[in-house]
């Protein structure tokens, strides 16, 4: 592979109107939380450590993930690192506690505690604070609320009202909202000063619904998008009956909507992993891609995809079948790749 600094993934991208710099491809670390299988600390803080040395310098974690094993682990990888040299994104909507379940598990391998929704303005702040303790580092450099999707009044009138406070105090640097859908964050676009949001699943090389509000509403404010989930929980990558599509068994249109898209891809010598993980950089919207990964090996893949040369054919043949969206734009030969 080409030199660390001749990467397109270690590329940098500003986030919104701010100053938060990020690399174009990012470490998300649910995996390394414990989905779909426990992992380990040695093989969490080994992967941590191969994106530090191939570059990457945007580094995404959550309470949620791991029930607070994504945030130790990264911590104890980054606090070894110049802050000044990476940018920090973690969540805010779900407290740690002693309690039995009250969503699905996701994670296996986690302590005993579990999240609880708590989108207030003393549950953020709280929130916010147990998460510095537990990455044990000084500040993070940005927070999303984190799948407000049944709580938006509380989530804007308390979780946003305690970002926007931290922002303004230069405690952080930029806010935002991570979210499965595009219709609530065009919404806190709509109604806040968001600076990002994180958006998964929905656009990608399989659905590009946010076409239709969140993209353009972002372009007009000012706001980047950090697009997660290009995977489509795997059924784009392995459309196989039992796939994952939103962490559940995939139907059969999608299942074979996603094998039509890697047919097109293998007849242009294209693996559909570098299709999946350029094509959202292509929008003037988007600043980054986010990929979680359980270990170094399936790190060094997802780099090299997201170096592999596509011709201009196969994005123009996807729109001919009806495969992807005729106004999606895409990346361009002539600016070699994302």
């Amino acid at each position: 592979m080409s030199d660390v600094r001749e990467r397109k993934a270690t590329r940098r991208a500003r986030l919104g109107r701010t100053d938060v710099e990020v690399t174009r491809l990012a470490l998300g670390t649910a995996p390394l939380g414990g989905w779909p299988a426990a992992t380990t600390p040695t093989t969490a803080h080994e992967t941590i450590q191969a994106a530090w040395d191939a570059g990457l310098r945007f580094f995404d974690t959550a309470p949620l993930y791991g029930h607070g094993l994504s945030e130790s682990w990264l911590g104890d990888v980054l606090a070894t690192k110049p802050r000044a040299e990476f940018t920090l994104a973690t969540k805010v909507g779900r407290l740690l506690r002693p309690v039995p379940p009250t969503e699905p598990m996701l994670f296996s391998g986690t302590p005993p505690v579990n999240p609880v929704f708590d989108f207030s303005y003393d549950g953020t702040m709280r929130s916010f604070e147990e998460s510095l303790q537990r990455l044990r580092l000084p500040r993070v450099d940005v927070v999303h609320i984190h799948d407000p999707d049944d709580h938006y009044d509380e989530a804007i009138r308390g979780a946003y009202r305690a970002l926007y406070s931290l922002r303004r105090d230069g405690v952080v640097r930029a806010i935002g909202a991570g979210m499965n859908q595009s219709q609530m964050l065009t919404r806190f676009a709509v109604e806040g000063e968001f600076d990002c949001f994180l958006l998964a699943g929905r656009y990608t090389l399989l659905e590009q619904g946010a076409l239709d509000d969140l993209l353009p509403t972002c372009l007009e404010r000012g706001i980047s998008v950090i697009a997660g989930g290009v995977f489509n929980s795997g059924v784009l990558i392995n459309p196989v009956p039992g796939a994952h599509y939103n962490y559940a068994p995939a139907d059969p249109e999608i299942v074979e909507r996603c094998r039509q898209i890697v047919e097109v891809c293998t007849r242009h010598g294209v693996p559909v992993k570098a299709a999946a993980l350029q094509f959202p950089l292509a929008h003037p919207a988007v600043a980054c891609v986010l990929t979680g990964v359980r270990s170094p090996s399936e790190l060094m893949e997802n780099l090299e995809a997201f170096e592999f040369p596509i011709p201009s054919d196969l994005w123009t043949e996807l729109k001919h079948r009806g495969l992807l969206a005729e106004n999606a734009p895409v990346p361009s030969e002539a600016q070699d790749g994302p």
